[in-house]
């Protein structure tokens, strides 16, 4: 009989203190699914080219995320997207050679409503990455080369999750 309480009780309080989480205005985003609101209007924007090395990672990262198939002709947005990629050196060490580097990732981005060219977001995401140059050469280019893919998946991931705010509150 006493061990029947103790999980009765336990219940009891888990309820009460979900209550008032209910009336917070706490929703789920992707509600639904693959079919949901959100994920059906993510998969309408469409991702033209991004110049260079880092847009096409960047663009690829997107198109990913946000689930648009290729050459869709069920676009109701484009994500116009220019980025700004950069690679400086920080620490100097004491023979005048650069020990440290930051590679930096900016990207400005808009969505515009391809029904009437109305812009629904104008922002900007960036990441930024610390990359150590050592003695090998090809190390050091494989530290960039792999900080430049974590920072264009990072970037993607801040656009596509500030679409998805936007495009659910304009459902």
């Amino acid at each position: 009989m006493n061990r029947l309480r103790v999980p009765i009780r336990a219940a009891v309080a888990l309820l009460a203190a979900a209550l008032p989480l209910a009336a917070c205005g706490l929703q789920p985003m992707y509600a639904g699914g693959g079919s949901g609101q959100v994920a059906r209007a993510l998969a309408a924007v469409e991702v033209p080219a991004i110049e260079g090395q880092a847009g096409w990672l960047v663009r690829n990262a997107l198109v990913d995320r946000l689930g648009a198939p290729e050459g869709s002709a069920a676009a109701r947005y484009r994500l116009l997207v220019r980025l700004d990629d950069r690679l400086e050196g920080l620490g100097v060490l004491s023979d005048d050679t650069i020990g440290r580097e930051r590679r930096t990732l900016r990207a400005r981005y808009q969505l515009v409503d391809l029904a009437n060219g109305e812009i629904l977001v104008d922002a900007t995401a960036g990441s930024d990455a610390g990359i150590d140059v050592v003695s090998s050469e090809y190390a050091t280019i494989a530290a960039e080369q792999t900080a430049l893919e974590n920072l264009s998946r990072e970037v993607a991931s801040q656009i596509s999750t500030r679409l998805a705010l936007v495009l659910r509150d304009r459902q």
